[in-house]
């Protein structure tokens, strides 16, 4: 696992390595094992790494693989930056061997270097299996290639300004660059308070953008407009599984091969690796098939938060490690939340609304404090329709069929008690659903995920904003087949959420929450054969009346208990809500109505002290709404001040 970064010159400049040589220090968390920088030319390219497959110098960063009609089929001058790991780079490796290829390492770096050369764009990408962010210099084709991986696990940021394409793993690198500018992008502003992250590939910097997933970026200088292309190798399938004739049996069964053969190719490393471990379906899966895989125990992470019970899953996780006889660690904390704030806007470049950044950066620390690789269960809610907004989807077409009245009797009933905080709380959970019910599907689903809610949205920045964001959103809904045609509703949403809350908050957490431990995550639940193979599995297996995951708990019958398989789902949060009435009020009050930020006149300040006023006497629970306002005054103070 690495950080990547570098530029080229578009009108004949030559890159200029203390830059080049700043961009590569702000990424030292993500490689504090070795760094490296090179300028071929009007190309620039630097990397730090995390070494994890071959450990040794000559896997070392930059790589070259200069021309030697001798030592290639292919007169070849390449060099390679990357992030990531290719699982199956061995059997890769094998078939360029046999095509005269002299391997100098054992990394998978350079299989992925001599597989361009050998293949090209973009088919030099397709037999590879993994998660990578990797820039590839082709010296006497004078073209710059960037490539993200398909489901966009790692991430690649660019940005065209004053005669120069920059690139990196993260945000602050690009802003070491001095032709990069540093500009509030006001128009992604209303969706990241909705989304709670400003939506792919926008970013809150003007200018800076965020290279999809499975995409490829290609500037050629020898063109006449040295314009980047952008392109997509890969897309992600639609999940409308048609008639099978395979039993639910044989589908289980393929589907548990299919899952275990990802988390065997995802145990292949040189250094120690281990788990986290939440006690829910999914990351238990991937322990108990560790553990079938492993001849010594397998070492698993988890932690819980002091005071909160319902927001501690910790002893769900002990029963799993209790079962599978793991090296199991867990971590009991009462967070600085006002400390661990700032460092995560920092690590994160970007205002972030998913408090669960929280949890997932503490774990972090503890799992590299043991190993330096951890798997988890990203992915399997994404695939198997885990989330309880599936269900309530389904639901709603049923709620619709009551009278008026019912439908009065019920708004009057919830409406007279107060919204709790707690991770479970009833009267919030069903004021949601009960105020979406009846709108279209975009619009309800955006209801039950979004972090400012519509009527707050409108009064922080007006109705036009919000009208921005309904627009932005229903646009995800017309893709696929049969635009909102379609009857389940399931399929539709499955889609919208790989690829919208799946690249653009999961992943980014994962990334850069175990990144700035320097620990490498990996999910075998995103394997895109995987993927692939869910895709075709039909909606009523995935969700089956009230039971969410269907196929994937059977798959796992024999490998877990009852108690594990039909545990309600959990999600991994923190009780946001509760700090803000408690140890950040005030906090809170004095950086969202202080003087700096009432300034900026970017929200009207009437509308955040009626938030704040909601939220802390107990009259809605507005907890991750100003979680996305606090992160983003912070942001502000440290990029704009």
């Amino acid at each position: 696992m690495c950080g990547i970064c570098g530029m080229l010159a578009l009108r004949g400049q030559r890159p200029d390595e203390e830059i080049l040589a700043r961009m590569v220090r702000t990424l030292h968390h993500r490689g504090p094992d070795d760094s490296g920088y090179v300028v071929s030319g009007p190309c620039g390219l630097g990397n730090t790494r995390l070494a994890v497959i071959d450990l040794s110098e000559a896997a070392s960063q930059p790589m070259h693989v200069p021309r030697s009609p001798d030592d290639t089929p292919l007169p070849a001058d390449a060099w390679i930056v990357y992030n990531g790991e290719v699982y199956n780079f061995g059997e890769v490796r094998a078939a360029l061997e046999a095509t005269r290829h002299r391997f100098f390492s054992t990394s998978d770096t350079e299989t992925l270097l001599r597989a361009y050369i050998q293949f090209g764009t973009p088919n030099f990408i397709k037999p590879f299996r993994g998660m990578f962010a990797l820039a590839i210099w082709d010296v006497p084709r004078q073209t710059l290639h960037l490539v993200r991986d398909r489901l966009g696990q790692k991430p690649l940021y660019y940005t065209l300004s004053d005669g120069w394409l920059v690139f990196a793993s993260e945000i602050k690198a690009l802003l070491e660059h001095p032709a990069v500018p540093v500009r509030l992008n006001e128009a992604v502003l209303p969706h990241y308070l909705a989304y709670g992250y400003p939506p792919s590939p926008q970013t809150l910097f003007e200018g800076i953008r965020l290279l999809p997933p499975g995409h490829m970026l290609t500037l050629d200088l020898r063109e006449e407009e040295t314009v980047p292309r952008v392109e997509a190798y890969w897309q992600p399938p639609y999940p409308v599984g048609g008639p099978d004739s395979r039993t639910e049996e044989d589908i289980a069964a393929d589907l548990l091969a299919h899952l275990r053969w990802a988390v065997r190719l995802r145990m292949i490393a040189d250094v120690p690796l281990g788990a986290f471990l939440s006690g829910g379906l999914d990351s238990a899966a991937i322990v108990a098939l560790m553990a079938q895989e492993s001849d010594r125990p397998v070492r698993t992470f988890s932690i819980g938060f002091a005071d909160e019970p319902s927001f501690d899953e910790t002893h769900h996780a002990r029963q799993v490690a209790d079962l599978f006889a793991t090296e199991h660690h867990e971590f009991i904390v009462r967070p600085d939340v006002i400390e661990l704030v700032d460092d995560l806007v920092w690590h994160h470049d970007q205002p972030f609304g998913d408090s669960s950044a929280i949890p997932t950066y503490l774990v972090s620390r503890l799992a590299r404090e043991h190993v330096t690789v951890a798997l988890n269960g990203d992915g399997g809610d994404e695939l198997f329709a885990g989330y309880e907004r599936f269900r309530a989807a389904r639901l709603a077409d049923r709620f619709n069929r009551l009278p008026d009245a019912a439908h009065v009797a019920v708004r009057g009933v919830l409406s007279r008690f107060p919204e709790s905080t707690t991770y479970r709380g009833f009267v919030r959970r069903a004021n949601r659903f009960v105020n979406a019910a009846s709108l279209p599907l975009a619009e309800r689903y955006l209801s039950w995920v979004r972090y400012v809610p519509a009527p707050w949205l409108i009064d922080l920045l007006g109705e036009e904003q919000e009208r921005s964001v309904q627009e932005h959103y229903g646009a995800y809904f017309t893709a696929g087949p049969d635009g909102n045609g379609l009857s389940d509703p399931l399929p539709r949403l499955l889609d919208v959420n790989l690829r919208t809350y799946l690249p653009d908050d999961l992943l980014v957490k994962a990334d850069r929450c175990t990144m700035a431990a320097s620990l490498e995550a990996r999910s075998p639940f995103l394997d895109h054969l995987l993927v692939d193979f869910a895709a075709a599995i039909p909606p009523d297996l995935k969700l089956r009346g009230r039971v969410s995951k269907y196929i994937l708990k059977r798959a796992v019958r024999r490998l877990l208990p009852r108690s594990i398989i039909e545990r309600k789902k959990h999600g991994f949060g923190v009780p946001v809500g509760a700090w803000f009435r408690a140890d950040l009020a005030s906090y809170a009050r004095d950086v969202l109505l202080g003087e700096r930020a009432s300034q900026r006149g970017i929200f009207h300040m009437e509308a955040v002290r009626a938030m704040l006023e909601a939220h802390i006497s107990g009259r809605a629970d507005l907890g991750h709404a100003l979680w996305t306002l606090l992160t983003f005054e912070l942001w502000m103070r440290r990029y704009f001040d």
